[in-house]
């Protein structure tokens, strides 16, 4: 079974977060930030990955350390989740539609982090939630779960839609990415033989 928990725990936050990669996309989040907590039931549901996640951080100060290490954990259960990557497709990329923003997610689930990140919001807030922060979290998920990961806005009209759209184009081209693939379910989709990085 493909699930994973864990636990980070620092001066800033307290987060427990369990995932099933071969879920129904259904969610318990909560980390006292709203707008976190919708971004992240997006990426549940449109991942199928289950995700339960509870954090408690030091939102009297901001919402930095709480958005970034959700994203660090929500990684680092999903690469444990994944244990040897073993049968997985590897590659996905998706160009997902909201109204009239489009974004693009492409990933490689290679073992080898990385981001390249073109998205550009035109307000500094959506409600009370740093768009900056949007970043953050993919940066610490990328990294932590082991992946190269491209995200790209290519026109919005809605500040809402951009930072919605890149979740839901993670959450489907990650999907895609970790299924087991029928025509190769016992081997290591590389000629290296292995996914560690």
């Amino acid at each position: 079974m493909r699930k994973a928990s864990v636990e980070r725990k620092t001066t800033e936050t307290q987060l427990s977060v369990t995932v099933d990669l071969d879920g129904t996309g259904a969610y318990s989040v909560k980390t006292g930030v709203g707008f976190l907590d919708h971004m992240l039931e997006q990426l549940a549901r449109h991942s199928l990955i289950d995700i339960s996640l509870e954090a408690r951080g030091d939102l009297h100060i901001d919402f930095h350390h709480t958005a970034e290490d959700s994203g660090i954990a929500i990684g680092q259960a999903v690469e444990k989740a994944l244990g040897d990557r073993k049968g997985i497709c590897r590659y996905a990329s998706l160009d997902l539609p909201m109204d009239g923003t489009l974004t693009r997610a492409a990933i490689d689930v290679s073992g080898r982090p990385f981001l390249v990140w073109k998205v550009d919001f035109t307000v500094p807030k959506i409600g009370d939630f740093d768009t900056e922060l949007v970043r953050e979290w993919f940066q610490a998920f990328a990294m932590n779960a082991g992946v190269t990961l491209h995200v790209e806005t290519l026109y919005a009209d809605n500040n809402h839609h951009i930072a919605e759209s890149c979740f839901k184009a993670l959450a489907r081209a990650l999907r895609e990415a970790i299924e087991i693939d029928p025509r190769q379910k016992d081997r290591i989709p590389s000629t290296k033989g292995t996914l560690a990085g």
